[in-house]
């Protein structure tokens, strides 16, 4: 059984994706994108939003094993780092980080991630 999880934003709808995927006891969460004058602010709006789609999905930041993180620019990373040691705590998952491009220039930071349901 697949379940869709979908949070409304406003790529959603345009592009045709959805949140998250929980399929075979795995979520699947998008790239996730934030709000934000700040890369650290858009972190942490996007982190929200990935939270609440993991807590949708019966899961939490503690059962997350991959994470992928997309900034257009490499060098505003470590301003991020606080803000993900905190959230990941005593669970850090395997990451990357890759400078790319995202969809629209405002956007300073991309996360994904895969967690395991409990």
């Amino acid at each position: 059984m697949i379940r869709r999880i979908h949070s409304g934003g406003p790529f959603e709808e345009k592009i045709g994706y959805c949140r998250a995927v929980v399929v075979d006891g795995w979520v699947h969460v998008s790239g996730t994108v934030g709000q934000g004058d700040t890369v650290t602010a858009q972190c942490q709006s996007a982190l929200d939003v990935i939270g609440t789609a993991l807590s949708k999905a019966g899961a939490g930041f503690k059962d997350v094993v991959r994470v992928h993180y997309y900034l257009p620019d490499a060098s505003e990373f470590e301003a991020c780092w606080p803000i993900l040691s905190e959230t990941f705590g005593a669970h850090p998952p395997a990451a990357t980080m890759i400078e790319a491009a995202l969809i629209d220039p405002k956007y300073r930071i991309e996360i994904e991630v895969t967690a395991k349901l409990p």
